[in-house]
């Protein structure tokens, strides 16, 4: 989770910017913000997705052990 948020944070930070790069017309910096920017997109999504999907093998774990219960 925290990994999640320092990822969205530094995407929230290198996109302000490139846009502010991008006005002021500094096309190397606003390369190199743009190119951070994905990078930093990309991890969140990826951390976002390890958070909400978890452990499928034991999520199995769980509901077989629970059925046998029953």
């Amino acid at each position: 989770m925290k990994a999640h948020k320092y990822w969205s944070a530094g995407a929230l930070i290198t996109m302000i910017g490139s846009f502010y790069t991008g006005y002021k017309g500094l096309k190397s910096s606003h390369k190199y913000f743009a190119l951070s920017s994905i990078l930093c997109m990309t991890m969140a999504m990826h951390t976002g997705h390890k958070m909400i999907s978890g452990n499928r093998k034991k999520m199995a774990n769980k509901e077989k052990v629970t059925e046998r219960e029953e």
